[in-house]
């Protein structure tokens, strides 16, 4: 039996890609100041109810794959097998980066200059950051039994964190020929781990 024809518009898992693909589309074209929430919408064919169903403002929709993956981040690490914590936050992050779609590559960090982002671009990756290194931070005070704004979970968080951050943002500069996330990622946090792991 064929299945039924799916009328009345777009997927609902879909949406907020959507947007977002239309967003980096206007912000391309006339610049992220010059844009606004209805010519998103209009773009993406929704409703303004509908972009603020998925996105509190206008700059959350740069977002999208970074806001998965802080939201992604705390089921990663209690999942994570690893007795040390350390190694579970490798592992978690690891995780993190095989789950990343690899055709989603976040414009807002690729073509910032172009899409004449600045202070945006930099107050939004900023928040997800903290939030990112207050989950892991976390953790590792959970597994060692210390307060998250303990020397070493904050050590942990950051240097890790931190190799990660820059295995992406080489990943999305380096354009088409670009290999899967997780190498990048995995080679970043190699040197970094033995280290910390060494203590």
């Amino acid at each position: 039996m064929d299945e039924p024809i799916r009328r009345g518009g777009r997927p609902r898992r879909s949406s907020a890609e959507v947007l977002a693909d239309a967003a980096a589309e206007l912000f391309l074209e006339q610049g992220y100041g010059r844009t606004t929430v209805d010519q998103i919408a209009a773009r993406a064919g929704v409703s303004r109810a509908t972009f603020f169903n998925y996105f509190p403002a206008k700059a959350d929709v740069m977002w999208l794959e970074l806001d998965a993956a802080v939201a992604g981040l705390p089921g990663y690490l209690a999942a994570s097998t690893e007795s040390s914590a350390v190694r579970a936050v490798e592992q978690a992050l690891l995780d993190a980066a095989r789950a990343h779609d690899p055709e989603r590559v976040p414009w807002a960090v690729a073509q910032a200059e172009v899409m004449g982002i600045g202070p945006e671009l930099v107050a939004g990756v900023a928040v997800r950051v903290t939030a990112q290194h207050e989950a892991v931070a976390a953790f590792v005070a959970g597994r060692t039994g210390e307060q998250p704004r303990a020397l070493w979970p904050q050590t942990v968080s950051g240097a890790m964190l931190g190799a990660a951050a820059a295995a992406f943002g080489v990943w999305v500069t380096d354009g088409v020929g670009r290999r899967a996330l997780v190498e990048y990622v995995a080679a970043a946090l190699t040197p970094v781990v033995a280290g910390l792991d060494a203590r």
